[in-house]
């Protein structure tokens, strides 16, 4: 039931993952439930760019290289963290999202339509048994130094993804009750 799958959907970080590949048709299915995502005006505004073997290594190095350069006071802790979180994964995808040219919606409306695609690729790889990870560090803005992204593109972060094997625990959340005003 689609609603037993989105409370079990969880963060699952790179240490926890163990070393076993992602098959291409999943990774694929994983991506075809993102391109089904809702969007205004159909700008399909989603751009995905997936990252196995070397390009996840040459990733990692650029990612704690550039934070050294930039961080006025760099962390042990957070260059290594920086650095193996995409080798330890089975497959890294960037998120991007792509700027309608004729900005017929507003911007706004785009990265949500993003996030509902990264959404979809969630819970599918919840459904997989593969866990995953929505990373978006302030080193995103220097991604076009890494990829070579389309005018009007830009990077959201990471989707960090590997099968994993300890049982994870279901995520609680105040009553929705507490949320929500009904008006007549």
């Amino acid at each position: 039931m689609i609603q037993d799958l989105i409370k079990d959907r969880r963060s699952v970080f790179p240490p926890q993952y163990i070393d076993m590949a992602i098959p291409k048709k999943n990774l694929d299915q994983i991506l075809e439930a993102a391109n089904w995502a809702p969007n205004h005006k159909n700008t399909e505004p989603w751009r995905f760019k997936v990252l196995q073997g070397g390009a996840k290594v040459k990733l990692g190095k650029f990612l704690s290289e550039k934070y050294q350069q930039i961080a006025e006071r760099p962390q042990q802790v957070k260059i290594k963290k920086l650095g193996t979180y995409p080798v330890k994964s089975a497959a890294v995808i960037a998120i991007c999202m792509q700027r309608d040219p004729k900005e017929s919606v507003p911007e706004w409306e785009e990265v949500a339509a993003v996030a509902m695609a990264v959404q979809n690729m969630w819970l599918t790889c919840t459904e997989m048994g593969i866990g995953c990870y929505w990373s978006s560090p302030p080193l995103i803005d220097f991604m076009d130094e890494f990829f070579d992204l389309a005018e009007g593109e830009k990077c959201l972060g990471f989707l960090y993804m590997g099968y994993y094997e300890e049982e994870l625990s279901r995520g609680t959340r105040k009553p929705i009750s507490e949320k929500v005003v009904w008006l007549e």
